[in-house]
């Protein structure tokens, strides 16, 4: 006889009928022992299975109703569990429910309390920003950068995040990107290493690996914006409310260390004009006049440092976005069409090499074009020919065939194969640049779109790389490849390269030089145009130099270029007048000396 359970069907059917059931006079109620009716047919019939016996809870044995679980608690639960309710038709005006945003499952859970030394480095970098920022560009951003630094070094150690080799990468970078404003004058270098700086300070908080990952990550602190305001206030309301009388203190003590700088200063300076002078170089001018832009970089400084901190103690995982990979092709469908790409390129390289061999006499025999006719033909195009064939790559890595070991050693060769032949490319490119910067001289677009072919040539290094050693590093050696070339097109000055290479082209055939261009280049270049006989020193210097005598930029705001430039021109001023400027025309030549020149300016030159 089988053993049966507490709860179970057969149980409840041998405990009879229910109790709230009516008794049935006609059926006799069996004697203890004897089995009923149902149980002795052997013939058992088919019934719904009735649901198990509910287990009796820890409040039953004590005779209470157990407590209803609170509605805020109930609520907790399900966004905790990400369940999500449904619309049910018998709730017809159930609210809607709002449902978590595409990045919900990226972010982590919500940081600790922010800690004080985080709240007094965030003090520190909006006071900075309110002081220094608002007199230009130098060392200022490398002096507000540290408490900035700081405060998410404190906010990630606190929420108990490591130093990693990669971070210390991205950190160390961006802080010598921002010298790049404390060494030069021109505004351009120095944007484009400002922005650079950004980009990697962001990636240093988030700590991201994957090509999206190090795309979103490098914008990805703007995203803490909102939240980390939210979080310092909550930190600062909450610190308030348990130590109010620290404040207080803290407040006093201030007050007094402020009372006495000013009077002291004060006296000092009055007793002596060199540290009155030196006090006034080294304090910030502040005024009532400048009190909305001061108020505007304090909110600046005070939001970046929060927005930084909150990133640190909690980032968002952009390395969790993902893009479905591509439906793998065919071998012959896939590699047919870049074996022809491939083969196109073969041959116009074969014709190039021409060029790259044989010098100018081999161009004009072939072609019949000067040096700057030729390279203007085809320069552009061959460097949108680079940025295509990049392009081309990512997309067919996207569909490319992955069955095995003869798969991956397809697509390695040809598209190994591509990137050889491109960086043919552009070494011709560069050449070509280099052909008519023989003819025309340097400028700042020139110079710059060289740089970018130039780097472009290391990212197919890179690729190249990646195929023999793996794609594991690829985004984020791109990414530091960028930097360092930002950062290394910001060291070598380029208005300086541009204005020494027209100096030098000057004195080598005493022909011509444009002034008119070079007058408006920045401080940088005040070195190589010192070395220019006059009056073609004077009248390059000359708009270079009024520009230094009406600034007074403090120390703080004021670049190594320019303190360079002011010490050239007061040991030797440029005295030419505008009218003597105006005669040397705009290559620099005298009218009278123009008999047998040919002028070689292009005014339809679109670089």
């Amino acid at each position: 006889m089988s053993e049966q359970k507490p709860g179970s069907p057969e149980s409840a059917e041998a405990s009879g009928p229910p109790a709230d059931a009516p008794p049935n006079p006609q059926s006799p109620s069996p004697s203890p022992g004897q089995a009923s009716p149902e149980q002795a047919s052997p013939v058992k019939e088919t019934a719904a299975p009735r649901p198990p016996a509910p287990q009796p809870g820890p409040y039953a044995a004590q005779g209470v109703e157990p407590p209803a679980t609170p509605a805020y608690l109930h609520a907790q639960r399900q966004r905790a569990q990400g369940a999500q309710q449904t619309w049910q038709p018998g709730r017809p005006w159930q609210p809607p429910v709002k449902r978590p945003g595409a990045t919900a499952k990226l972010r982590p859970a919500a940081p600790p309390l922010i800690p004080l030394a985080v709240l007094w480095a965030v003090l520190a970098t909006a006071v900075l920003s309110a002081l220094l920022l608002g007199d230009g560009l130098g060392v200022n951003l490398l002096i507000v950068a540290v408490p900035a630094t700081l405060a998410a070094a404190f906010a990630a150690r606190a929420a108990g995040r490591r130093l990693r080799p990669w971070t210390a990468t991205w950190a160390v970078g961006g802080l010598a990107l921002l010298a790049v404003p404390a060494l030069l004058d021109a505004g351009w270098p120095t944007f484009l290493a400002v922005v650079s700086a950004f980009a990697l300070g962001s990636l240093a908080l988030h700590g991201s690996r994957s090509w999206l990952g190090v795309l979103m990550g490098s914008v990805g602190t703007l995203d803490s914006v909102v939240p980390g305001i939210r979080w310092g206030w909550r930190g600062v309301r909450e610190r308030a409310d348990d130590s109010r009388g620290r404040w207080g203190t803290v407040v006093r003590t201030s007050a007094v260390a402020v009372g006495l700088l000013v009077v002291f200063g004060t006296l000092f300076a009055s007793a002596d004009a060199n540290f009155a002078d030196l006090l006034g170089r080294l304090t910030p001018d502040v005024s009532i006049v400048d009190g909305p832009l001061r108020t505007f970089l304090f909110l600046v400084g005070l939001v970046g440092a929060l927005a930084a901190a909150r990133t640190a103690a909690a980032p968002v995982r952009w390395d969790g976005l993902t893009v479905k990979p591509g439906k793998p092709r065919g071998r012959t469908e896939w590699a047919l069409p870049l074996i022809v790409l491939d083969l196109l390129f073969a041959a116009f390289i074969a014709l190039q090499l021409v060029v790259l061999l044989g010098g100018y006499d081999k161009v004009h025999e072939q072609t019949g074009l000067t040096h700057a006719d030729y390279a203007r033909q085809g320069f552009w195009q061959l460097l949108w020919a680079t940025l295509l064939t990049l392009l081309v790559i990512a997309l067919a890595l996207r569909w490319a065939p992955r069955g095995g070991s003869r798969d991956r050693t397809l697509v390695r060769s040809v598209l190994g194969t591509l990137c050889v032949l491109t960086l043919v490319v552009v070494a011709s490119a560069l050449r070509r640049m280099d052909l008519y910067v023989d003819e025309y001289g340097l400028t700042r677009l020139r110079i710059s779109v060289a740089a970018m072919e130039l780097w472009l040539g290391v990212v197919l290094v890179l690729i190249l790389a990646a195929g023999v050693f793996g794609a594991r590093f690829l985004p984020r050696a791109i990414a530091v490849s960028a930097a360092a070339a930002v950062l290394a097109f910001g060291l070598i000055s380029p208005d300086a390269v541009v204005a020494q290479q027209n100096v030098q082209r000057f004195e080598d055939d005493r022909t011509s030089i444009d002034i008119d261009y070079l007058k408006d280049l920045s401080a940088d270049a005040v070195p190589a145009l010192d070395k220019l006989p006059e009056p073609q020193r004077s009248c390059a210097l000359r708009v270079i130099q009024g520009e230094l005598r009406g600034s007074d930029s403090p120390w703080y705001a004021t670049s190594w270029s320019e303190a360079r430039a002011e010490e050239i021109l007061r040991k030797r001023p440029a005295n030419t007048d505008r009218r003597t400027c105006y005669g040397l025309g705009t290559d620099g030549v005298r009218e009278g000396e123009r008999d047998g020149y040919e002028q070689d300016h292009d005014d339809y030159d679109p670089y």
